[in-house]
């Protein structure tokens, strides 16, 4: 009733996507003008041939697109973040380890800019921010339903108005997916034998989801929260409010309920052990 008639949330959300339209269709339209030769970028892989959607429209296919990774990344970033955060303050050794390999890969700090390749270098960051997607998925869980009767590799028949509930948390916390130590934060999970990254399967570690509805932001998120991380984490030492509780809403997204309340310390990078 408050779509047909313009009223209430329904108004604010219509007002809402007639500028973010405006907004890309300008943007669209200026890059058109000035007729870029680059082909690379998000913009660029979106416009090649064959990217139209269903609908055909290649530039409703990339309002769609942004609009989806925009909302999408919003709230599951800065989540993912409260609880890196949240784990650190618990965890001070690594957060020292986190801060060395800074150090060493940054050099003294004045950088004016994070790109993909020095953040690459910090695998220690990347195990981190990966214990706490594990633990703490900011999609805790998700439903799925088939569009026709199937039977999963267990053998169990599902018929198409079936409802499967996959909880991404509970996965993540597992003895038979992630060992014994599975409780554990423990961003040397992620290490390879060489010292690099190691890559776990999507269908094991579930925060970004998996197959074709893998995340479409997963790359650019992890930039973000990457570049985040390392800017604060150089400057200051993170602690919880003494007495302030920690818990998870009832919502979507796997929110803190009360906020994550700390106290920042600034240090001297030059001097830290």
């Amino acid at each position: 009733m408050e779509k047909r008639l313009g009223l209430g949330k329904e108004k604010k959300l219509s007002e809402a996507w007639k500028v973010f339209d405006e907004f890309i269709y300008k943007c669209l339209n200026l890059k058109d003008e000035n007729n870029e030769e680059q082909k690379s970028g998000l913009v660029s892989s979106l416009t090649r041939e064959g990217q139209g959607g269903t609908s055909g429209d290649s530039r409703k296919f990339i309002t769609d697109t942004l609009l989806n990774l925009m909302i999408a990344g919003r709230d599951t970033t800065s989540t993912a973040l409260s609880w890196f955060f949240y784990l650190l303050a618990q965890n001070p050794t690594v957060e020292k380890n986190i801060r060395d390999e800074i150090k060493k890969h940054l050099g003294g700090g004045k950088w004016e800019s994070l790109g993909v390749k020095e953040l690459g270098e910090l695998v220690y960051l990347h195990g981190g921010l990966f214990e706490a997607l594990r633990l703490y998925p900011p999609i805790a869980f998700e439903h799925k339903s088939p569009s026709t009767a199937d039977v999963l590799p267990s053998g169990h028949v599902v018929d198409e108005h079936a409802r499967i509930i996959l909880s991404f948390y509970s996965m993540g916390r597992m003895e038979g997916i992630w060992g014994e130590d599975c409780m554990e934060f423990k961003p040397e999970r992620w290490f390879s034998s060489g010292g690099g990254i190691k890559h776990e399967p999507s269908y094991k570690f579930t925060a970004f989801h998996a197959g074709p509805r893998t995340c479409l932001g997963k790359e650019m998120s992890l930039i973000q929260m990457k570049m985040v991380a390392t800017a604060i984490l150089y400057h200051y030492h993170v602690e919880l409010v003494e007495g302030h509780e920690v818990c998870a809403s009832d919502s979507i997204i796997l929110q803190m309920k009360y906020g994550l309340k700390v106290r920042l310390f600034l240090i001297n990078i030059n001097q830290a052990s």
